[in-house]
């Protein structure tokens, strides 16, 4: 019990001043606490003091208690403190432990990329989305109509065989797209008689013999055009822009007449290589022509007042002549030694 302020006054000072000396000899965050308990906790010695505040004068309480509170406000911020060196120096000794030695020999983290076949993709993408055109994504199970009967495929054609496409048990007008020109029908109708420059790449599906360039599931991109004055010079144009744009503006091509029940006239369109024995070569790249007036006319479209462009290309045989990959099989066994050469 204090029964004077001076000696009250005398307590404080002393307390303060222990407080402060135990304070800079703690070394740990477990006695900080409880040092922190001791002195400025609801129970400690500096509310014990406080509670002998009340017997005094009024005025003498209000000037005691605001010393008190000063003396125990400079107390908790020197805690504050010590807690905050205290917590870095463990977090600077953890860091230490961990740090990094960079003389180690490190490993090297397997580093992934796009497929072979997205790339190219991708690429032929960019530049009809720079010539304007649009994408669409198609469906890969097609119904016989929008396969073959609107695209002009007779019944008699071979295509439409049940040797040499996929159709599915479950209804025989349905079967896995044979080509990815089915998508120009589904959009033709949905915009007919308005320009349209859209392209549409996927897997498509054939009952061919797998061999070194041939399987039964292969990725093919296909695009048309349609408008009021689309022609062949057109065609040309975008043809040889986009072989230039995949092997480089020297490369050689070749148009020749061919046949397609979806476009007249019809071309395929080769690409001329030098071979081993330094002799020119042909290998056909792709397909296009002219949209037939009949397509035009199942799409919804006025042929006398419209004309189309249309071309087919395979990205396996594009990926294949431009990395010299000899062997179609190559794109579907996940062989990591084939893969990294695309990273």
């Amino acid at each position: 019990m204090y029964t004077n302020i001076n000696e009250l006054n005398k307590i404080l000072k002393e307390l303060e001043d222990k407080s402060i000396a135990e304070l800079k000899k703690i070394s740990d965050l477990n006695n900080l606490t409880k040092l922190e308990t001791i002195y400025i906790g609801k129970n400690g010695y500096f509310f014990d003091i406080l509670k002998n505040v009340d017997k005094f004068e009024t005025q003498t309480q209000k000037e005691m208690k605001k010393r008190f509170f000063l003396i125990k406000q400079k107390i908790n911020n020197l805690f504050k403190e010590k807690k905050f060196f205290l917590e870095n120096e463990i977090l600077n000794q953890r860091l230490q432990k961990e740090e990094i030695d960079v003389t180690i020999p490190s490993y090297k983290f397997p580093q992934g990329c796009s497929h072979p076949l997205n790339q190219t993709i991708q690429q032929i993408e960019n530049f009809f989305l720079g010539l304007g055109y649009s994408l669409y994504e198609g469906t890969e199970i097609e119904s016989d109509l929008y396969n073959f009967e609107l695209l002009n495929i007779g019944k008699e054609h071979p295509s439409r065989d049940m040797q040499d496409s996929f159709y599915l048990n479950i209804n025989p007008e349905l079967l896995l797209r044979t080509h990815t020109s089915s998508f120009q029908i589904h959009n033709m109708l949905k915009n007919k008689n308005k320009s349209l420059k859209i392209i549409s790449s996927g897997k498509v599906y054939r009952r061919d013999k797998d061999d070194d360039t041939h399987s039964h599931q292969f990725t093919q991109l296909d695009g048309f055009a349609i408008g009021p004055k689309v022609n062949l010079i057109e065609l040309k144009q975008t043809i040889v822009s986009f072989i230039q744009h995949i092997f480089g503006e020297k490369q050689e091509l070749r148009f020749r007449p061919s046949y397609f029940p979806f476009t007249k006239p019809s071309f395929e369109v080769d690409l001329v290589i030098t071979n081993k024995d330094q002799k020119k070569v042909y290998l056909e790249i792709l397909g296009a022509g002219l949209m037939h007036p009949q397509v035009l006319l199942n799409g919804g479209f006025d042929n006398s007042k419209y004309t189309g462009i249309a071309f087919g290309v395979g990205i396996e045989r594009i990926t294949m002549l431009k990395y010299n990959i000899q062997n179609i099989r190559h794109f579907y066994n996940n062989d990591i030694r084939f893969l990294n050469q695309f990273i």
